[in-house]
């Protein structure tokens, strides 16, 4: 069942029953509501179907049917019926319960068994703040063995005709047919995707991670005069963008923790931005989402 945050700025609905995923976040601009995140039946049943998921403990895809760390191999299943390999974790289509609620906040939590071996607890929290969004995620290492975890959000944004994205990186990742890394290369050698200044989506399919982000980014939507700034937390310093193309009505832009299937880069998960956590450790990871006006403040 759906719940909403409704501060009469802004508003959030949220399915605690379909991994404490969102279906909608709009603000109030005059004397309408528009659409930050885009907008889906609140009745939904599947999670790639929502406006926000959660990434939990990985974010992206794992390759070779799991992973080898600490000299052990631990097998991971794949975890939805399109996919070729397992794919962000498995929080994002779990159940959680809500802990605490009033008008402008929610908090639920969730203690999940895997995928593989994982096993952790976590608590998400939804707050309004004026017409911000902030989303905060902690997760604690339940299981008896130190793992790499990781964490991300991943959220769908409406994209208009004239949508502008600025997110600093210095490198992107690019993407096999199968969607797990090829390569990753200065990010201005690919002008398209070199969000250091404000431009456009590319019109073609797009879906790459973007390392040396400062954790700041700005979405403009000119025809609707409205921009969002988005400020992450310290472990998010690195962000994904996905669209299909022109012809798509929204973008996600997801700050992450690490690159996808970090867990089998040469190097190891560490060395990509994965934190390991011993037994009862803890990661938390933090964004706002700040959406104003374009010549100034945005009206009540």
């Amino acid at each position: 069942m759906a719940i909403t945050l409704d501060n009469g700025r802004a508003r959030v609905t949220i399915r605690p029953d379909l991994g404490a995923g969102a279906t909608g976040y709009d603000i109030r601009h005059g004397n309408a509501w528009q659409p930050i995140f885009r907008r889906v039946s609140d009745d939904t049943a599947h999670p790639f179907q929502l406006s926000n998921i959660l990434l939990v403990p990985f974010s992206g895809r794992v390759s070779g049917g799991g992973f080898t760390f600490n000299g052990r191999f631990h097998a991971i299943e794949p975890n939805m019926p399109t996919e070729r390999y397992p794919i962000h974790g498995s929080a994002f289509a779990l159940a959680w319960h809500i802990r605490h609620q009033t008008s402008n906040t929610v908090t639920l939590a969730l203690s999940a068994e895997g995928p593989g071996p994982f096993r952790y607890d976590a608590e998400m929290s939804y707050r309004l703040d004026g017409h911000d969004l902030v989303m905060a995620l902690d997760v604690v290492n339940r299981g008896n063995m130190s793992l790499p975890f990781g964490l991300g959000f991943h959220p769908w944004f409406v994209r208009d005709r004239d949508t502008r994205l600025m997110a600093a990186a210095d490198q992107v990742w690019l993407e096999q047919d199968d969607h797990l890394p090829r390569a990753v290369e200065p990010v201005d050698q690919h002008p398209d995707m070199d969000f250091n200044a404000a431009k456009p989506l590319p019109r073609r399919w797009i879906n790459n991670w973007f390392a040396g982000w400062n954790r700041k980014a700005r979405i403009d939507w000119p025809s609707r005069s409205i921009t969002a700034e988005i400020t992450a937390s310290e472990v998010l310093d690195q962000y994904v963008v996905f669209s299909p193309g022109a012809d798509a009505d929204f973008f996600c832009f997801e700050p992450v923790s690490h690159p996808v299937d970090a867990v089998n880069l040469p190097g190891g998960a560490e060395a990509y931005g994965m934190k390991v956590l011993a037994p009862n450790e803890a990661i938390a990871a933090s964004m706002r989402i700040s959406p104003a006006h374009r010549s100034g403040g945005m009206p009540d």
